[in-house]
C-alpha cells in the first residue's frame, strides 16, 4: 500500500487536477492491485474537490507530524505496517509521520518551488536538517525508480 501527502506530492499545491503521467502511474498501480491512498493535514473538502479526477480513498486531518492518519489508514486497509510506505515532499510532517508510525518512507522532491504560506516555515527548517545531513554525508536524489542518482 502506499499512502501519499497531497499536495506538492502527488499534485502542485495550486493546481490539482494532476498530470498526464500521474493518472498513467495510478492506473499501473490499480492494474497490479496496489492501494493509493492520500494523507494529507487538509480538510475533508479540499481533500475531496482536489481528488475529484482521481477517485483515491484519503485521509483528512492527519496531523502530521504526528503518526494519527498514518495509523488510521493501515488500520482501516486492515495491511501490516511492512507493507506500506509513506511518500511525501516534507522531511518534518510526511517523513517524521511515517518513521514515527513505524512504516517506510520516501521523500520527494516537491512538485513546483512555490508552497502554501503554512508550509513554508517547514521549508525552513527543513533547509536547516539537510545542511546538518550534508555535513556527515552528500543527499543522494534519484531522478527516477530506475536507479539513475542525482546529487
Amino acid at each position: 500500500m502506499i499512502l501519499t501527502d497531497l499536495d506538492n506530492t502527488l499534485v502542485a499545491w495550486n493546481n490539482p487536477d494532476g498530470t498526464k503521467e500521474l493518472h498513467d502511474w495510478l492506473a499501473k498501480m490499480q492494474a497490479v492491485g496496489i492501494i493509493v491512498m492520500v494523507v494529507s493535514n487538509n480538510k475533508s473538502a479540499r481533500i475531496a474537490r482536489a481528488l475529484k479526477q482521481l477517485d483515491l480513498p484519503f485521509v483528512s486531518r492527519a496531523l502530521k507530524p504526528l503518526p494519527v492518519g498514518i495509523n488510521h489508514a493501515i488500520k482501516e486497509l486492515g495491511v501490516p505496517k511492512s507493507a506500506v510506505v509513506m511518500v511525501g515532499d516534507q522531511l518534518m510532517t510526511d517523513v517524521w509521520a511515517g518513521n514515527v508510525a513505524g512504516v517506510r518512507t520516501i521523500l520527494v522532491k516537491p512538485l513546483i518551488q512555490t508552497d502554501a504560506w503554512n508550509t513554508q516555515f517547514n521549508r525552513l527548517i527543513e533547509r536547516f536538517v539537510f545542511k546538518q545531513l550534508e555535513k556527515k554525508q552528500p543527499l543522494i536524489y534519484r531522478e527516477d525508480l530506475n536507479g539513475n542518482n542525482h546529487q
